[in-house]
């Protein structure tokens, strides 16, 4: 397992697509180090295809991200409905395909897991709260044993409730994949502010950007933009970033239905971020 180099310039990436391709295409940008994404119906048995194309292409994940079937990111009601270990009905299931995400990570020897945990509950006597909690602990104990860590992404709740929830689950490998744009997306908290709360258990970062959800439109989502081109103030970011002392990389995520945008995206935010990190 090979672990990042400092600001370096990554890149979130969904595997789905033949392996080689997918890395060639990255490669290409000159970008050689990533997380890579799990579809919630992609049929793991792929994992030793993906160990010896990153292997050829000699390409570092950094973190396994895991999806699940049945998610829908379509505004908040839904995702509070659908998304990750709170809905009841497919939280079994979720937890087995997490640690099968886990055994993935393994195989392409990754250092970590991740996923959306889904809207916390404020209340630490609230039920799912509790069976969650204990679900994480569980996971969280089965990736130790891979020598891994699992990272909660960002966004779906505030910063300080979010911190209370990794002090409550209590174990040495969880930490956070911090994504700022998800932050406002949800309009949870200003996510430069979130970052100083949370500063100690962030293990990866997410550099996306996004405007805040429209006023008058209760439960819907902000949008996603352009790295740069939305309200999360990247240098801003970047500063903050620098201040906590995180040596990690910076993953540009970048999320769109039309491929040759999310490219034509994904080539500006590399050039944007050489601009603005330290050489």
């Amino acid at each position: 397992m090979q672990t990042p180099q400092p600001f370096e310039t990554a890149v979130m990436f969904w595997a789905g697509r033949d392996p080689a391709q997918t890395l060639a295409e990255l490669t290409a940008l000159g970008i050689h180090s990533g997380q890579l994404g799990i579809p919630g119906d992609l049929d793991l048995s792929c994992a030793p295809q993906w160990r010896d194309a990153l292997r050829a292409a000699n390409f570092r994940v950094f973190t396994v991200f895991a999806a699940y079937s049945g998610e829908s990111y379509a505004d908040i009601p839904t995702v509070q409905q659908t998304v990750g270990f709170i809905p009841r009905a497919t939280r079994d299931e979720r937890e087995r395909r997490t640690m099968a995400v886990s055994d993935f990570a393994t195989t392409i020897s990754a250092l970590g897991i991740a996923t959306h945990i889904g809207f916390v509950p404020e209340s630490p006597t609230d039920a799912d709260y509790l069976a969650v909690r204990d679900m994480v602990r569980r996971i969280c104990d089965y990736a130790a044993a891979r020598q891994q860590t699992f990272a909660l992404e960002t966004g779906q709740e505030p910063a300080n409730v979010l911190l209370a929830f990794l002090n409550d689950v209590d174990r040495p490998n969880l930490g956070i994949n911090f994504d700022p744009a998800n932050m406002i997306l949800y309009g949870t908290g200003d996510p430069i502010e979130a970052l100083g709360v949370l500063a100690t258990h962030v293990i990866s970062v997410h550099c996306k950007d996004g405007d805040w959800p429209e006023r008058g439109r209760p439960g819907a989502l902000g949008k996603e933009t352009a790295l740069g081109a939305g309200s999360v103030g990247v240098g801003r970011f970047l500063d903050k970033l620098r201040d906590i002392g995180y040596k990690g990389a910076l993953s540009i995520e970048r999320e769109s239905s039309d491929p040759a945008r999310r490219m034509k995206d994904i080539r500006a935010a590399i050039a944007l971020l050489a601009t603005l990190k330290p050489v």
